[in-house]
């Protein structure tokens, strides 16, 4: 590994060597098309911030200073693309989201908060409540959706969180509660009815 934590030879991505551009695109398609479907939905916009995302890392590689990793630089990159798609195509779509993490804890307070927790962890990993949670991330206004999905399906730290979106950390965790709580409301009542069902089966 070189200086920022890649397997990848920064210099020979820098010099255009097709054979390592190639060994990165396949590394980090899965990743990159994943956070772009869970953004926009739709696959042939996914499909848009994949291409774009690696594009503009190819064009853009001689300005990688490895000041991030060059996962979180492409988490950035394809972050910015699906918030710019998702902005041209809804322009009433607010990216910004202000406010402190109290003030938001005064002003919003979850209706639903069912218990979740004696759920074995097949349910949650049905496919009904795999789409379930896709459709609930959905409702979530952009800025939180972003966290969200970096955060808690792609797996990234709230560092790398922070690096990708050019945020401070106490934002990303800001944000990322008020997704949580979001979710939580929203999918509160199915969960909910799904431990009803279990127990009365019991």
């Amino acid at each position: 590994m070189n200086e920022n934590g890649s397997e990848f030879s920064i210099d020979l991505l820098r010099k255009g060597d097709q054979a390592e551009f190639t060994r990165l695109v396949e590394a980090y398609s899965v990743q990159i098309y994943r956070l772009a479907i869970r953004m926009l939905a739709t696959p042939a916009d996914a499909e848009d911030v994949l291409q774009n995302t690696f594009l503009k890392a190819f064009q853009h590689m001689e300005g990688f200073e490895g000041r991030s990793s060059l996962s979180t630089w492409l988490y950035r990159i394809a972050s910015n693309e699906a918030l710019m798609l998702l902005r041209k195509r809804r322009p009433e779509v607010e990216l910004d989201d202000t406010g402190s993490q109290e003030d938001f804890m005064r002003e919003y307070t979850p209706l639903q908060l069912a218990d979740w927790g004696p759920l074995p962890e097949e349910v949650y990993l049905s496919a009904e409540s795999k789409d379930i949670l896709d459709k609930a991330v959905q409702l979530l206004p952009a800025s939180l959706r972003i966290v969200f999905i970096l955060r808690d399906l792609q797996d990234l730290s709230i560092q790398e969180t922070a690096e990708t979106l050019d945020l401070s950390e106490g934002a990303v965790k800001t944000r990322l509660l008020r997704a949580r709580l979001r979710l939580r409301e929203t999918l509160g009542t199915y969960f909910g009815n799904q431990l009803e069902i279990r127990q009365n089966k019991e």
